[in-house]
Protein backbone atom coordinates (compact mmCIF):
# COMPACT_ATOMS: atom_id res chain seq x y z
CA UNK A 1 0.00 0.00 0.00
CA UNK A 2 0.91 3.63 -0.13
CA UNK A 3 2.50 4.52 -3.44
CA UNK A 4 5.15 6.28 -5.25
CA UNK A 5 4.27 10.16 -6.26
CA UNK A 6 6.29 12.07 -8.37
CA UNK A 7 7.80 14.48 -5.71
CA UNK A 8 7.02 17.67 -7.75
CA UNK A 9 3.16 16.55 -7.02
CA UNK A 10 3.19 16.25 -3.09
CA UNK A 11 2.12 19.37 -0.96
CA UNK A 12 1.14 21.57 -4.74
CA UNK A 13 -1.35 19.42 -4.52
CA UNK A 14 -2.37 18.48 -0.93
CA UNK A 15 -4.35 21.49 -0.50
CA UNK A 16 -6.89 20.72 -3.50
CA UNK A 17 -10.30 20.79 -3.07
CA UNK A 18 -12.05 17.88 -3.66
CA UNK A 19 -13.79 18.72 -7.39
CA UNK A 20 -16.88 17.41 -8.38
CA UNK A 21 -16.39 14.36 -10.69
CA UNK A 22 -17.70 14.96 -14.87
CA UNK A 23 -17.30 12.40 -17.05
CA UNK A 24 -18.99 12.32 -20.39
CA UNK A 25 -19.94 9.81 -22.55
CA UNK A 26 -20.46 9.26 -26.31
CA UNK A 27 -23.59 10.37 -27.55
CA UNK A 28 -25.28 7.84 -29.53
CA UNK A 29 -26.58 7.99 -32.83
CA UNK A 30 -30.34 7.43 -33.69
CA UNK A 31 -29.85 6.04 -36.61
CA UNK A 32 -26.97 3.56 -35.94
CA UNK A 33 -26.16 1.37 -33.19
CA UNK A 34 -22.98 2.48 -31.51
CA UNK A 35 -19.77 0.70 -31.32
CA UNK A 36 -19.26 -2.26 -28.64
CA UNK A 37 -16.18 0.31 -27.18
CA UNK A 38 -19.29 3.26 -26.82
CA UNK A 39 -21.55 1.26 -25.31
CA UNK A 40 -22.59 1.43 -21.52
CA UNK A 41 -21.84 -1.32 -19.42
CA UNK A 42 -25.69 -1.78 -19.05
CA UNK A 43 -26.15 -2.25 -22.72
CA UNK A 44 -23.37 -4.95 -22.71
CA UNK A 45 -24.78 -6.38 -19.20
CA UNK A 46 -21.19 -8.62 -19.00
CA UNK A 47 -19.21 -9.04 -16.64
CA UNK A 48 -15.78 -9.14 -16.93
CA UNK A 49 -12.98 -11.81 -15.43
CA UNK A 50 -9.79 -9.78 -14.44
CA UNK A 51 -7.75 -12.71 -13.81
CA UNK A 52 -7.86 -13.92 -17.41
CA UNK A 53 -3.99 -13.81 -18.16
CA UNK A 54 -4.22 -11.04 -20.54
CA UNK A 55 -5.83 -8.85 -18.70
CA UNK A 56 -3.94 -9.50 -15.21
CA UNK A 57 -1.07 -8.39 -17.49
CA UNK A 58 -2.75 -5.51 -18.38
CA UNK A 59 -3.80 -4.17 -14.76
CA UNK A 60 -0.57 -5.13 -13.83
CA UNK A 61 1.19 -2.31 -16.34
CA UNK A 62 -1.64 -0.02 -15.51
CA UNK A 63 -0.94 -0.26 -11.52
CA UNK A 64 3.06 0.13 -12.30
CA UNK A 65 2.91 2.92 -14.26
CA UNK A 66 0.90 4.32 -11.23
CA UNK A 67 3.24 3.42 -8.42
CA UNK A 68 6.80 3.17 -10.86
CA UNK A 69 6.39 5.01 -13.88
CA UNK A 70 7.02 2.06 -15.73
CA UNK A 71 5.46 -0.42 -17.32
CA UNK A 72 8.11 -3.11 -16.58
CA UNK A 73 6.19 -4.26 -13.28
CA UNK A 74 8.04 -7.25 -13.26
CA UNK A 75 11.49 -4.75 -13.16
CA UNK A 76 9.78 -3.89 -9.40
CA UNK A 77 10.48 -6.89 -7.90
CA UNK A 78 13.88 -5.26 -6.33
CA UNK A 79 12.53 -2.03 -5.66
CA UNK A 80 12.63 -0.67 -2.38
CA UNK A 81 13.10 3.05 -0.91
CA UNK A 82 11.55 5.62 1.39
CA UNK A 83 9.60 7.52 -0.10
CA UNK A 84 8.39 9.62 2.83
CA UNK A 85 4.71 8.82 2.95
CA UNK A 86 5.29 7.71 6.76
CA UNK A 87 4.87 4.21 5.64
CA UNK A 88 8.31 3.28 6.24
CA UNK A 89 10.12 1.30 2.53
CA UNK A 90 7.75 0.96 -0.01
CA UNK A 91 9.26 -1.98 -2.15
CA UNK A 92 8.30 -4.71 -4.22
CA UNK A 93 5.80 -5.13 -7.40
CA UNK A 94 2.79 -3.48 -5.13
CA UNK A 95 4.32 -1.24 -2.94
CA UNK A 96 4.77 -3.71 0.43
CA UNK A 97 5.24 -1.33 3.61
CA UNK A 98 7.29 -1.85 6.26
CA UNK A 99 4.98 0.21 8.49
CA UNK A 100 1.56 -1.34 6.90
CA UNK A 101 2.23 -5.11 7.66
CA UNK A 102 2.20 -6.17 4.09
CA UNK A 103 5.87 -6.43 4.05
CA UNK A 104 5.97 -8.59 7.45
CA UNK A 105 3.88 -10.90 6.17
CA UNK A 106 5.29 -11.12 2.90
CA UNK A 107 8.80 -11.82 4.49
CA UNK A 108 7.28 -14.10 6.68
CA UNK A 109 5.57 -16.39 3.83
CA UNK A 110 8.62 -16.50 2.02
CA UNK A 111 10.72 -17.44 5.10
CA UNK A 112 8.26 -20.13 5.73
CA UNK A 113 8.50 -21.19 2.18
CA UNK A 114 12.32 -20.37 2.34
CA UNK A 115 13.95 -20.71 5.74
CA UNK A 116 17.53 -20.05 4.76
CA UNK A 117 16.71 -16.72 2.96
CA UNK A 118 18.68 -13.08 2.89
CA UNK A 119 15.82 -11.78 4.39
CA UNK A 120 14.51 -14.16 7.09
CA UNK A 121 17.02 -12.32 10.22
CA UNK A 122 14.86 -9.25 9.88
CA UNK A 123 11.24 -10.42 11.15
CA UNK A 124 12.29 -9.14 14.40
CA UNK A 125 13.04 -5.83 12.72
CA UNK A 126 9.93 -5.35 11.09
CA UNK A 127 8.12 -7.02 13.72
CA UNK A 128 9.37 -4.27 15.65
CA UNK A 129 8.79 -1.07 12.68
CA UNK A 130 5.20 -1.99 12.17
CA UNK A 131 3.10 0.77 12.26
CA UNK A 132 5.57 3.13 12.27
CA UNK A 133 7.78 4.68 9.96
CA UNK A 134 11.07 3.54 11.02
CA UNK A 135 14.05 1.76 9.93
CA UNK A 136 15.63 0.75 13.00
CA UNK A 137 17.24 -2.59 12.84
CA UNK A 138 16.34 -2.17 8.61
CA UNK A 139 18.94 0.20 6.88
CA UNK A 140 20.87 0.12 3.78
CA UNK A 141 22.03 -3.54 4.80
CA UNK A 142 17.87 -4.57 4.54
CA UNK A 143 17.72 -2.39 1.04
CA UNK A 144 20.51 -5.24 -0.06
CA UNK A 145 19.23 -7.68 1.54
CA UNK A 146 15.93 -7.14 -0.11
CA UNK A 147 17.48 -6.90 -3.89
CA UNK A 148 19.72 -10.00 -3.49
CA UNK A 149 16.15 -12.20 -2.59
CA UNK A 150 14.11 -10.28 -5.76
CA UNK A 151 16.58 -11.88 -7.87
CA UNK A 152 15.47 -15.68 -7.00
CA UNK A 153 12.48 -17.22 -8.67
CA UNK A 154 11.33 -18.25 -4.89
CA UNK A 155 10.86 -14.43 -3.45
CA UNK A 156 9.62 -13.15 -6.88
CA UNK A 157 6.98 -16.20 -6.72
CA UNK A 158 6.35 -15.07 -2.87
CA UNK A 159 5.79 -11.38 -3.90
CA UNK A 160 3.13 -13.21 -6.69
CA UNK A 161 1.05 -15.14 -3.74
CA UNK A 162 0.88 -12.12 -1.47
CA UNK A 163 -0.18 -9.82 -4.39
CA UNK A 164 -2.70 -12.25 -5.74
CA UNK A 165 -3.89 -12.96 -2.02
CA UNK A 166 -3.87 -9.84 -0.29
CA UNK A 167 -5.06 -7.36 -3.24
CA UNK A 168 -5.73 -8.74 -6.51
CA UNK A 169 -8.33 -11.37 -5.59
CA UNK A 170 -10.10 -10.00 -3.52
CA UNK A 171 -10.61 -7.39 -5.73
CA UNK A 172 -11.39 -9.51 -8.65
CA UNK A 173 -13.61 -11.13 -6.57
CA UNK A 174 -15.57 -8.50 -5.05
CA UNK A 175 -15.83 -6.93 -8.73
CA UNK A 176 -17.38 -9.96 -9.97
CA UNK A 177 -20.27 -10.08 -7.31
CA UNK A 178 -20.69 -6.10 -8.18
CA UNK A 179 -21.66 -7.48 -11.79
CA UNK A 180 -18.34 -5.35 -12.69
CA UNK A 181 -16.92 -5.42 -16.26
CA UNK A 182 -13.06 -5.88 -16.29
CA UNK A 183 -12.66 -1.71 -15.95
CA UNK A 184 -14.83 -1.94 -13.01
CA UNK A 185 -12.82 -4.97 -11.68
CA UNK A 186 -9.37 -3.18 -12.44
CA UNK A 187 -10.75 0.22 -10.45
CA UNK A 188 -11.35 -1.57 -7.29
CA UNK A 189 -7.78 -2.90 -7.73
CA UNK A 190 -5.87 0.00 -8.26
CA UNK A 191 -8.04 0.97 -5.07
CA UNK A 192 -7.59 -1.86 -2.82
CA UNK A 193 -3.59 -1.51 -3.75
CA UNK A 194 -3.24 2.24 -2.63
CA UNK A 195 -5.40 2.09 0.08
CA UNK A 196 -5.45 -1.38 1.33
CA UNK A 197 -8.33 -3.38 2.19
CA UNK A 198 -10.79 -2.93 5.79
CA UNK A 199 -13.70 -1.36 6.00
CA UNK A 200 -12.93 1.93 7.83
CA UNK A 201 -13.86 5.10 5.91
CA UNK A 202 -10.33 5.74 4.15
CA UNK A 203 -9.72 1.53 3.06
CA UNK A 204 -11.19 -0.04 0.11
CA UNK A 205 -13.72 -1.33 1.80
CA UNK A 206 -14.66 2.33 2.97
CA UNK A 207 -14.73 3.76 -0.49
CA UNK A 208 -17.36 1.14 -1.63
CA UNK A 209 -19.24 1.39 0.60
CA UNK A 210 -19.32 5.11 0.31
CA UNK A 211 -20.18 4.68 -3.92
CA UNK A 212 -23.16 2.51 -2.61
CA UNK A 213 -24.87 5.27 -1.17
CA UNK A 214 -24.80 7.31 -4.51
CA UNK A 215 -25.24 4.51 -7.10
CA UNK A 216 -26.11 0.78 -7.71
CA UNK A 217 -23.80 -1.44 -8.67
CA UNK A 218 -24.73 -3.61 -12.06
CA UNK A 219 -25.40 -6.64 -9.42
CA UNK A 220 -28.53 -4.55 -7.70
CA UNK A 221 -29.97 -3.55 -11.12
CA UNK A 222 -27.91 -0.16 -11.83
CA UNK A 223 -25.61 1.10 -14.63
CA UNK A 224 -22.20 0.48 -14.48
CA UNK A 225 -21.28 3.66 -15.91
CA UNK A 226 -23.12 5.58 -13.42
CA UNK A 227 -21.78 3.14 -10.31
CA UNK A 228 -18.09 3.81 -11.10
CA UNK A 229 -18.47 7.63 -11.62
CA UNK A 230 -20.00 7.59 -7.99
CA UNK A 231 -16.99 4.80 -6.59
CA UNK A 232 -14.21 7.41 -8.55
CA UNK A 233 -15.69 10.30 -6.85
CA UNK A 234 -15.63 8.57 -3.29
CA UNK A 235 -11.78 7.25 -3.95
CA UNK A 236 -10.65 10.76 -5.09
CA UNK A 237 -12.45 12.61 -1.60
CA UNK A 238 -10.24 9.79 0.33
CA UNK A 239 -7.13 10.87 -1.60
CA UNK A 240 -7.09 14.37 -1.23
CA UNK A 241 -7.30 13.55 2.98
CA UNK A 242 -3.70 12.35 2.17
CA UNK A 243 -0.93 14.62 1.23
CA UNK A 244 1.04 11.84 -0.36
CA UNK A 245 -2.02 10.70 -2.36
CA UNK A 246 -3.23 13.93 -3.35
CA UNK A 247 -2.67 13.51 -6.82
CA UNK A 248 -5.90 11.97 -8.54
CA UNK A 249 -4.43 11.60 -12.15
CA UNK A 250 -4.48 7.74 -11.98
CA UNK A 251 -8.40 8.04 -11.84
CA UNK A 252 -8.70 11.32 -14.05
CA UNK A 253 -6.72 10.85 -16.92
CA UNK A 254 -6.01 6.95 -16.93
CA UNK A 255 -9.50 5.15 -15.14
CA UNK A 256 -12.02 7.73 -16.05
CA UNK A 257 -10.44 7.68 -19.85
CA UNK A 258 -11.34 4.25 -20.13
CA UNK A 259 -14.41 4.73 -18.81
CA UNK A 260 -15.48 8.08 -20.93
CA UNK A 261 -14.21 5.98 -24.44
CA UNK A 262 -16.74 3.01 -22.86
CA UNK A 263 -13.52 0.36 -23.05
CA UNK A 264 -15.12 -1.45 -20.01
CA UNK A 265 -13.57 -4.67 -21.51
CA UNK A 266 -10.26 -2.69 -21.36
CA UNK A 267 -9.25 -3.96 -24.89
CA UNK A 268 -6.27 -2.47 -26.41
CA UNK A 269 -4.82 -0.73 -27.34
CA UNK A 270 -4.88 1.51 -24.32
CA UNK A 271 -3.66 5.28 -24.01
CA UNK A 272 -3.87 7.35 -20.75
CA UNK A 273 -1.86 9.60 -18.21
CA UNK A 274 -0.71 9.61 -15.16
CA UNK A 275 1.65 12.35 -13.23
CA UNK A 276 1.45 13.70 -17.03
CA UNK A 277 3.19 11.14 -18.13
CA UNK A 278 1.70 9.26 -21.19
CA UNK A 279 1.46 5.98 -21.39
CA UNK A 280 0.26 3.01 -24.48
CA UNK A 281 -0.39 -0.80 -24.29
CA UNK A 282 -1.02 -1.76 -28.25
Amino acid sequence: MSKKLRPVLIGALGAASVAALVITTPALSSAAPAPPAAQSAASVNAVGDLSVAAKKEIAMKLVSSAENSSLDWKAQYKYIEDIGDGRGYTAGIIGFCSGTGDMLELVQAYTDAVPNNPLAKYLPALKKVNGTDSHSGLGSAFESAWKQAAATTAFQTAQNNERDRVYFNPAVSQGKTDGLSNLGQFAYYDAIVMHGPGTDHSSFGGIRSAALKKAKTPAQGGDEATYLKAFFAARKVVMNEEEAHSDTSRVDTEQVTFLNAGNFDLHTPLKWKVYGDSYTIN
